[in-house]
């Protein structure tokens, strides 16, 4: 329950500084639309940056375990896509042929 209350908060917090941000550019827009522009590029990269530092990455292990499942998974889907295409060339020599 604690990471709901930490995500509305982050939430509230976002918004808030959305508000802000809204009312400094709306108050005065300092330098042209490039000079804004890369400002936000800029911004928005930092706030990536920012955000991927609180990210919880997968262990070794768990990174090889679910590595290991999407390719089966993968393989699996090849098997099954290609016997429904064997199957439907099959089919379709039945009708022309």
């Amino acid at each position: 329950m604690a990471d709901v209350k930490d995500i509305k908060q982050n939430v509230k917090d976002a918004a808030k500084d959305a508000k802000k941000e809204v009312k400094k550019t709306a108050a005065g827009k300092e330098g042209n639309w490039c000079t804004r522009l890369f400002k936000k590029i800029g911004k928005a990269f930092y706030n990536m940056f920012h955000e991927l530092k609180k990210v919880t990455w997968p262990t070794k292990s768990a990174l090889i375990n679910y590595s290991l499942v999407v390719l089966a998974f993968l393989v699996f889907m090849g098997v099954v896509i290609g016997l429904f295409d064997l199957g439907a060339g099959a089919l379709i020599k039945l009708i022309t042929g």
